[in-house]
Formats: structure tokens, C-alpha cells, sequence
């Protein structure tokens, strides 16, 4: 099941490659490309996301729109 997101979008936004983005939450950068291609992930990887791109725990339907992160 395809999950809708705007990581990608953010990500673009602030100029940061998915390397970077990978490098800052902890994470590999395969798997940031299977979250932008909206593949299921953890929600620990989610939290992990949402700081790494600056917004706070909070802001999370900014980033996963209707998640329970």
C-alpha cells in the first residue's frame, strides 16, 4: 500500500539531497528514496524524518499527512 507524503517535496525545498536528509535522521539513503516513493516505514523512521527536516513532533500532517507518528 502506496502511502501519500511530502518529504520529497520538503526535501527539494530546502536544497537538501537525500543523503543529507539520510545523514541527519539516522537513517540509510534507501530508505528515504522507498518513504518518497510512499512506501511503508516505521514510525520511529517517520519521527526520525519529521526533526531531521527542521519541524517539530508536532507539524507531523505537514510532512505525513494523516499519520499517527
Amino acid at each position: 500500500m502506496k502511502n501519500s507524503n511530502n518529504v520529497r517535496k520538503i526535501r527539494e525545498e530546502r536544497l537538501m539531497s537525500k543523503m543529507e536528509l539520510a545523514r541527519l535522521a539516522g537513517v540509510s539513503s534507501v530508505t528515504i528514496d522507498r518513504i518518497e516513493r510512499g512506501e511503508a516505514c516505521r514510525m520511529e523512521t517517520k519521527r526520525k524524518i519529521i526533526l531531521a527536516l527542521g519541524f517539530a513532533l508536532s507539524d507531523k500532517d505537514e510532512v505525513f499527512p494523516e499519520s499517527r507518528t
